[in-house]
């Protein structure tokens, strides 16, 4: 019985393992509490400003002892719950503070405050979708809270789903007491992942003018300089940026890519050289963008045992930071379901929709990452009646949404079968539609142009649905050597399909995996569909342009040959290379790394016989 007892008040006594100061009784180990009475809250009110009080004048101590003693008699005590939580947040006990906000927002789901503090918190752990989730959260208890709206529209920027995070941005600005800097900086980065530079420039100097000496606004401003080819701008800008004497590993980075664009390669590995591989650098450089950069560095200075060596390392430090691996029972499981759905006899069954006559039309640009997109997209939008609609999200999403627009209890594609009930007749014509208008809520249509081009990485895992919705439109599928793409995919940090790019094995199954799925489309598929391989376009630029135009319907103009001048900003790893004359330094290089390549050539070595390649 004394055993017992003593167990029980040692259980009573020890402190959370999360670090919030508060017994583990009266913190993560708590069952359901009941909230407090407003006598109790009375009572314990003046201890709670004594908490408030210590916490303004950054005695953190002294506020911690407060509140502990407060939420050790009233563990629901929302009030003194947050305090703790800031004062926990500003000791770095991450662990703490996170255990402590969220039962925050458990004892009061519509507590604005805490639940953007949670959003924020999740966001900078790297919990993108739990952030997310309570982002949305937010909005839907306070739609006037700009801080609602900021967060929401940093979560959808990062995700690439720019034109909803400017939609936030906006209206952040517009809620705001005031102007402010960061929002107008984070709008300017938005703008800029957007193609729309000129805007991003704006909105840079604007959040410059109101903070002249702020680091992440110069940051991105010398970026955004960089990409859009103004170098001189862009080293004016970073020179002030070492002014303010921070991060000078960031700082470095940013040189090294400068030096690069100037094609001074040894300047660019001696800057990287000096960089450590302390945490500091990986917090830093969480992607391994200095690993990467320093292997693509030697690769143009024929290194390229140490460019390989790079790599491997870089990309060994992307999994370990992130903690993501390639998602191959996914990719399979929905590979399977497509090639089983989009069949010869299934399509004959199915409708499709009407063009929408009066308006652009897309012109679909597909291929892996690194097969040569960007620069057929920047070739064909120099023509005048082509506009650029680049990496356009509009097909993933329709994937997202056909089970709710058809009202089916199956996911996609399997709720495409929804199409023979009678109230589904026009739902092709609705989802053409809705991809038409969010392409028209983009702004991105020119005057006069047929069409506009949508080169999403991947789409071509769904060219069965595009044949649906848009039968008429061009699809200009990129084709490159299978070991030339692995190659390229390997060297940058990407994310693209499942995380595959995080290790060499996993890029070459993945690659062969929706190759397999083209095959079967092409089998079974009518589309207008034209393959082309990017080597032939770099040998024969003239001939093969001509036979792209001649397939979309346009006639020859002499601009696409030129389409280093064309003066839009590409969004993708590839907008440098886009910025030069067609080059063939590219084609084949593979061949300069055929030794490390060997443990994944029987993956791919089936594509490569298909597409009439061999490996030499």
């Amino acid at each position: 019985m004394a055993v017992a007892a003593n167990k029980m008040a040692r259980e009573e006594s020890e402190l959370c393992e999360c670090g919030s100061g508060l017994r583990a009784l009266t913190c993560c180990q708590m069952k359901q509490a009941k909230r407090e009475t407003q006598a109790i809250r009375d009572y314990w009110k003046p201890t709670l400003e004594q908490a408030e009080a210590a916490l303004k004048a950054g005695n953190l101590k002294d506020s911690a002892f407060h509140c502990v003693h407060v939420i050790e008699h009233a563990p629901c005590y929302l009030e003194a719950l947050q305090i703790l939580y800031q004062v926990r947040a500003r000791e770095g006990k991450t662990q703490a503070a996170e255990a402590l906000i969220k039962r925050a927002v458990h004892i009061n789901p519509n507590q604005i405050w805490s639940t953007n503090e949670l959003s924020f918190l999740l966001y900078r752990k790297g919990e993108r979708a739990q952030a997310e989730h309570h982002a949305r959260n937010a909005i839907r208890i306070a739609p006037r809270n700009a801080r609602a709206h900021s967060m929401m529209a940093a979560l959808l920027t990062e995700a690439n789903r720019n034109l909803s995070g400017e939609y936030h941005y906006r209206r952040a600005l517009e809620l705001v007491e005031g102007e402010d800097a960061s929002l107008y900086a984070n709008l300017a980065l938005n703008l800029k992942q957007q193609g729309r530079v000129a805007e991003s420039e704006e909105f840079y100097r604007k959040a410059d003018a109101l903070d002249p000496n702020n680091f992440n606004t110069l940051m991105g401003w010398t970026r955004m300089e960089e990409a859009r080819r103004n170098i001189d701008s862009a080293w004016e800008l970073l020179g002030r940026v070492e002014a303010l004497e921070k991060r000078p590993a960031a700082i470095a980075l940013v040189k090294a890519v400068l030096h690069g664009r100037e094609k001074e390669y040894d300047k660019a590995l001696e800057v990287l050289d000096g960089l450590s591989s302390s945490e500091e650098m990986q917090e830093v450089d969480p992607t391994s963008t200095h690993l990467l950069e320093k292997g693509r560095l030697y690769d143009r200075l024929g290194r390229f045992d140490e460019a390989w060596d790079c790599y491997e390392r870089g990309k060994n430090m992307v999994r370990e930071a992130s903690g993501n691996s390639y998602r191959d029972k996914i990719a399979a499981q929905l590979a399977g379901r497509l090639k089983n759905f989009f069949t010869s006899g299934r399509l004959e069954l199915l409708p499709r929709a009407e063009r929408r006559d009066g308006v652009a039309q897309p012109l679909f640009v597909v291929g892996f990452p690194r097969s040569g997109t960007t620069m057929v997209e920047q070739t064909l939008t120099a023509h005048p009646k082509l506009c650029a609609g680049d990496e356009l999200t509009f097909i993933g999403d329709l994937t997202r949404f056909t089970p709710q627009m058809l009202n089916s209890p199956t996911k996609y594609p399997e709720s495409l079968a929804d199409l023979w009930i009678g109230e589904n007749l026009g739902g092709l014509d609705h989802m053409r539609d809705w991809y038409l208008g969010k392409v028209r809520q983009l702004g991105i249509l020119e005057d006069g142009v047929d069409y506009f081009t949508d080169k999403m990485p991947l789409n071509e895992t769904h060219l069965g649905f595009i044949s649906l919705l848009f039968p008429q439109s061009p699809i200009i599928h990129l084709i490159r050597h299978p070991l030339d793409v692995v190659v390229s995919v390997f060297s940058n940090y990407l994310t693209h399909g499942y995380y595959c790019a995080f290790s060499l094995e996993s890029t070459a199954r993945h690659y062969a995996l929706v190759m397999d799925l083209v095959f079967h489309y092409r089998d079974n598929v009518q589309m207008k569909y034209m393959p082309v391989k990017y080597e032939e376009i770099v040998e024969d630029q003239e001939t093969n342009v001509r036979e792209l135009l001649d397939f979309i319907g346009e006639p020859f103009d002499e601009k696409c040959l030129n389409f280093h001048e064309n003066a839009r900003y590409a969004r993708t790893a590839s907008y440098a290379q886009v910025t030069e004359k067609l080059y063939s330094r590219s084609a084949y290089r593979y061949k300069n790394y055929l030794k490390h390549l060997e443990p994944i050539i029987p993956i791919v070595e089936p594509v490569i016989k298909r597409l009439g390649y061999t490996v030499d």
